[in-house]
């Protein structure tokens, strides 16, 4: 069978594309709450270098026993290259927020990356957005500044970190998309632990300083050695299970989905910190779903409404 033949049948298994994405939200809020509780003791380079090595270690023999290339071409390679960076900048972003906010605040901040990516669409790939559509992104954005007001109230300027992440990670999708169906997703995870490592390596041997250090290596013992193993696996498999959803789904299918991260993250920022957001940040929540979900039902309802393509 063709490998277009096999990505048609991928496409054509919703229910399962819809179960991948559902185990991608249950897990990645656990992969974000071992990192706020790890991010207290220990370097923010040091969770990120354990995030990719865990990568490289589970993925990259996996690739090579399946026989997928890691880099097929030089485009994918450029590609994979930048897709790389901008991931490790959006992990570091989150994982700083996560020093400084509750766990469900600081995801509920970075929806705003929906919003973004269709302005994105707009100004630099010509996409056609209407009114209907900016106006939803304006109310969407008014529900995430609902959210970051007590926040910033609270800790200043790193409350505007989970914005960050929503503007890398909007840009990370849209390198995704240009190379999604070129390359394995198992192959595509450890080319990029391949990128990540010679750069985040020598970062461990700086000197580390300070409470919430940057850079440098904080020798792990006892509970903190399994939170770590923790970290790299549910982090790799939540990125993996998001990656394989897009596989046999369209995002069109999988975006209703990516919100129930929000209640799910609630849900754990309360088992493992009792963090509830407060009034206004919770209308922001809802109003920041509802607006996604607008955006997500508008865009179904235009594609069912175009013409097939010849």
């Amino acid at each position: 069978m063709s490998r277009p033949a096999a990505l048609r049948i991928h496409v054509d298994r919703p229910l399962l594309g819809i179960v991948l994405m559902l185990g991608f939200c249950t897990t990645v809020p656990f992969a974000d709450a071992l990192a706020k509780i790890l991010g207290e003791g220990y370097p923010l380079m040091q969770l990120i270098l354990v995030r990719f090595a865990t990568q490289a270690i589970v993925l990259l023999p996996l690739a090579l026993w399946l026989r997928q290339p890691l880099f097929p071409s030089a485009r994918i390679a450029r590609l994979t290259v930048i897709r790389t960076f901008l991931q490790m900048a959006g992990i570091g972003l989150m994982f700083a927020a996560l020093r400084y906010l509750p766990l469900a605040e600081a995801v509920a901040i970075a929806f705003v990356m929906p919003f973004i990516m269709l302005l994105l669409g707009w100004f630099y790939l010509g996409e056609e957005v209407g009114p209907r559509r900016l106006g939803a992104c304006a109310v969407g954005f008014v529900g995430t500044l609902m959210v970051v007001q007590p926040s910033f109230a609270e800790v200043g300027l790193p409350a505007l970190l989970p914005l960050g992440v929503a503007v890398i990670f909007a840009l990370f999708m849209l390198v995704t998309r240009q190379i999604a169906r070129e390359i394995d997703p198992v192959a595509l995870q450890g080319a990029m632990s391949v990128v990540a490592l010679p750069i985040l390596v020598p970062l461990i041997f700086l000197p580390a300083g300070g409470e919430l250090a940057l850079v440098g290596w904080v020798a792990p013992s006892g509970a903190d050695i399994a939170l770590f193993v923790a970290l790299g696996l549910t982090g790799s498999a939540a990125h993996l299970l998001m990656t394989w959803a897009l596989r046999f789904a369209p995002s069109a299918t999988l975006a209703p989905m990516q919100y129930l991260e929000i209640p799910i993250a609630t849900l754990v920022g309360f088992a493992v910190f009792g963090d509830l957001p407060d009034g206004l940040a919770a209308a922001g929540i809802v109003v920041t779903i509802a607006a996604g979900l607008y955006i997500v039902v508008r865009e179904r309802a235009i594609s069912r409404a175009a013409p097939p393509a010849a």
